[in-house]
């Protein structure tokens, strides 16, 4: 099997792409790689303009190299192999939108710490108790959740599921994909 591609080689190909200097770039996809990257690196914190960055389908199994992207708003790591949310927090300050659904999370505590964060995309993965998903409760701007997939949800009825996720999350204005009327 050929090895995984770097992010160092993907943002070269991408910047040759693009024909765009990666340090001025603002959006910068690096999905669906071939072979895929595992890992994330140091190189990353390069990227000191990128607003929007998609690392999504993958093989990355933990969020690391990203502590240098203080304009990062959008970051989406979906369709990966990630089993925690680990490596987030240098983005605590700045990070509007994460995106990691379809992945293997079961524990979200780091997001404690997400003050700008309006939007969380979290479904198909594997919360299974209301402690872990109360912690969604907890960054002050976080307003739009999707759920849909996870343990927790898929062991109730949706209305059921639904009812007690608004109760919960006091400042909710979207749960998986539909508005919350109160």
């Amino acid at each position: 099997m050929a090895k995984p591609t770097s992010v160092k080689d993907a943002l070269a190909k991408w910047e040759e792409r693009n024909k765009q200097p990666l340090a001025t770039a603002t959006e910068i996809g690096l999905q669906f790689q071939y072979p895929p990257i595992e890992k994330m690196d140091p190189v990353l914190n390069s990227l000191t303009e990128c607003q929007k960055l998609s690392l999504s389908s993958n093989m990355i199994e933990k969020i690391s190299g990203i502590s240098g992207m203080k304009n990062l708003r959008v970051l989406s790591l979906a369709r990966n192999n990630l089993k925690a949310l680990n490596g987030i927090e240098p983005l605590a300050d700045t990070l509007e939108e994460l995106w990691v659904s379809y992945n293997n999370i079961e524990k979200i505590k780091p997001l404690e710490v997400m003050k700008a964060l309006k939007v969380f995309y979290i479904s198909h993965n594997v919360i299974k108790d209301w402690a872990e998903f109360g912690r969604m409760g907890i960054p002050p701007n976080l307003s739009d959740i999707s759920f849909v997939g996870n343990i927790l949800s898929e062991n109730m009825e949706p209305a059921a599921f639904a009812a007690e996720a608004i109760r919960r999350l006091p400042n909710l204005k979207k749960l998986d994909g539909e508005p919350v009327i109160r």
